[in-house]
């Protein structure tokens, strides 16, 4: 009997560690997708990553210069149910190319971070239960990365884009109302505990969520003029967020970094 039990407590512990090695190894290459590429020595220079899709449009995330303030965020990754997030498409529904640059939609979570997390990670095999953003900036100012910038996170439905090239807006399923979401990246701000309510302004956002926004955003070649929020682009005239988001003091952080300057 005392040999069996000690082949059981082996076969545990040599269970447990193979459970710790994967859990490492699933960590590190998450964080190698999904986190922001380095920054490179040469303002110039411009790198295109790797898992990026082929479109003729611009490329999302590049690794530029964003040398500004000496302010990183903590970063943690929460990765999103696949039904919840799809491949960017390079033909639209009806065979037409896709050329559209990025832009960036602002959201908020309404709810907590883990709110929007579990609703994200929790499978949904219908279509209209589908949602996802690419990014949540929680309240303390942590990045949190869910879905991978070059797939189509589900942010936005009935929505367009009111540009300097005029209305933009992609047909992916014929039998859904054209989005913005095949050329968005969707970045969701943390509401404060008193914006847990359909009320059309609450307390506002963190100075850190502030910062990390501005951070997240100058490590992206998405223009200034292309940084929307869901009010602005939803057509259904239901979306009113981000709530009380303040454009001045989000432009302020922004010009800091020598990339973004005017």
């Amino acid at each position: 009997m005392g040999d069996r039990r000690w082949v059981k407590i082996g076969i545990y512990v040599g269970a447990f560690c193979l459970a710790m090695v994967v859990t490492i190894f699933l960590a590190t290459t998450y964080k190698a997708v999904f986190g922001p590429p380095q920054v490179v020595a040469a303002p110039t220079e411009v790198v295109e990553p790797a898992n990026q899709p082929e479109r003729s449009g611009s490329q999302l995330i590049y690794a530029a210069d964003n040398s500004g303030p000496a302010y990183t965020p903590n970063e943690r990754v929460a990765l999103a149910d696949p039904s919840n997030y799809g491949d960017r498409y390079t033909i639209d529904a009806y065979g037409q190319p896709l050329t559209n640059d990025y832009i960036a939609v602002l959201h908020e979570t309404v709810w907590s971070a883990n709110s929007a997390i579990n609703t994200f990670q929790t499978h949904h095999p219908r279509d209209e239960d589908q949602s996802s953003y690419h990014t949540i900036i929680d309240r303390d100012g942590t990045v949190i990365y869910v879905v991978p910038p070059d797939k189509r996170a589900y942010g936005a439905g009935n929505s367009v884009f009111d540009g300097a090239n005029g209305q933009e807006s992609v047909v992916t399923n014929p039998e859904f109302a054209s989005s913005v979401n095949n050329f968005a990246y969707h970045i969701s701000l943390v509401t404060p505990s008193d914006g847990q309510n359909n009320a059309p302004s609450h307390s506002g956002y963190t100075e850190a969520q502030y910062q990390s926004l501005a951070w997240l955003l100058a490590r992206t070649t998405i223009p200034e003029e292309r940084i929307t929020t869901h009010a602005m682009v939803d057509r259904s005239g239901s979306r009113q967020d981000p709530r009380s988001f303040n454009w001045p003091h989000f432009l302020e952080d922004l010009h800091q970094y020598p990339n973004r300057q005017a």
